[in-house]
């Protein structure tokens, strides 16, 4: 533990990291992949260039700063983290590498104002930090080898299926090589899949949320082709669908994520989502009515038109359950869709619709899709008077900020 001096000395310097706290980040990834370039098989190279995970990162360095005397306070960033750490394969002795360089950074952004008294509290407060994620991860990789049909690390797949959902969405059906058990997940969680492509000199791994109730023979991912030049996920997605068919191998992570669906409660739930965004709420919503048909389900899904929508044919089916109410928003519809009718809504997800049509009292609300879909929907719930403890979302990459 800390004496209080060295928290006093941390906390002294979260107006620092607040101000120069991406800068930090920034130069630590560069200094941690020039001496350990073989790290870069592990870290998400698409949110390295972006820039989310210097600005991730940096939000949880600040954190842990703020709250070094009561680490318990951040619990669930700590866990968010975590997830995904034993999803890609970081473990114990991956913390001392990243403390080096951290520090190595602090020093070299700071310059003379990181005395050596500040750099000597930091190193310590690493060091609790550090120990307390790898506490948490440890029983995380235990509880994911020891479950029934659980496994440690990347575990070989087949490719049993392979569906075109839509003109950008494509879904994989996965079964695993051994044809052994596998493990269960919570509706809303992920899985890693492991890839080498030819031509690349490192390994890359992507999340993608299971889009299927779990309990099947099979996991599900759906997956967007990421098209634009800029965005670098495009390289991984594009493998999946023009490289990847029915029989190939694939590897798999166990399933992992702390954005669930509290099977607990039985007041209403609205899942709303954006483009594949759906791919959570679908496993959520297909859960509710198979596990609680009597709990009243609002499922809200935007898409640009019906080229892009997937998996419309699915929710529909669902939707003719009574406790169900499905609505679907197109903000940019054919000529054919509005012939067809196949969309409910023109336009956005609007807080004057959301009041007019949607159970508020006692609902709790789970959300998913593109950064500005979660903004708009995070501000119209608080507008409405939704609490915090009654909004759950989740970002497809590192977390953000819905307030910014």
């Amino acid at each position: 533990m800390l004496n209080q001096q060295k928290i006093d000395i941390v906390k002294s310097t979260v107006p620092v990291l607040e101000q120069h706290g991406e800068k930090i980040t920034t130069r630590f990834y560069q200094l941690m992949f020039e001496a350990h370039p073989e790290l870069l098989n592990i870290f998400n190279h698409a949110n390295q260039k972006q820039g989310r995970q210097q600005k991730a990162l940096a939000g949880a360095v600040y954190a842990a700063a703020m709250y070094i005397d009561n680490l318990e306070a951040i619990l669930p960033v700590v866990t968010q983290i975590a997830h995904k750490h034993r999803s890609l394969g970081i473990k114990a002795e991956h913390y001392p590498i990243v403390g080096k360089y951290l520090i190595l950074a602090i020093k070299d952004v700071l310059g003379d104002a990181a005395t050596d008294e500040i750099i000597e509290a930091w190193t310590e407060a690493y060091g609790v930090i550090a120990d307390a994620f790898i506490s948490v991860e440890a029983q995380m990789y235990h509880e994911a080898a020891d479950q029934k049909g659980g496994w440690d690390g990347f575990r070989d797949f087949i490719v049993d299926r392979k569906v075109n959902e839509s003109n950008v969405i494509t879904s994989l059906y996965l079964k695993p090589k051994d044809n052994k058990a596998i493990a269960d997940f919570l509706p809303g969680q992920y899985i890693s899949i492991k890839l080498e492509i030819p031509g690349e000199e490192f390994t890359h791994i992507r999340q993608y949320s299971l889009s299927d109730a779990p309990g099947r023979n099979h996991y599900r991912i759906s997956v967007k082709r990421e098209t634009s030049p800029e965005n670098p996920d495009g390289k991984v997605s594009n493998y999946l669908h023009e490289n990847v068919n029915e029989g190939d191998e694939l590897k798999i992570s166990a399933p992992a994520g702390d954005f669930v669906l509290d099977l607990q409660k039985d007041t209403p739930i609205v899942l709303m989502s954006g483009g594949v965004g759906l791919t959570p709420m679908l496993s959520m919503l297909k859960t509710v009515v198979e596990v609680q048909p009597d709990r009243d389900v609002t499922f809200i899904h935007a898409a640009q038109n019906s080229s892009v929508h997937a998996l419309r044919d699915e929710v529909a089916l669902i939707a003719e359950k009574e406790n169900v109410k499905s609505f679907v928003f197109y903000d940019s519809p054919t000529e054919e869709d509005r012939q067809t009718g196949c969309f409910d809504v023109e336009g956005y997800v609007t807080k004057v619709w959301l009041e007019e049509y949607v159970q508020v009292q006692e609902a709790d609300f789970y959300f998913c899709g593109p950064t500005p879909f979660m903004k708009a929907i995070y501000r119209s719930l608080k507008e409405m008077g939704v609490e915090e403890e009654r909004i759950h979302y989740e970002f497809f990459g590192p977390k953000g900020d819905l307030n910014a």
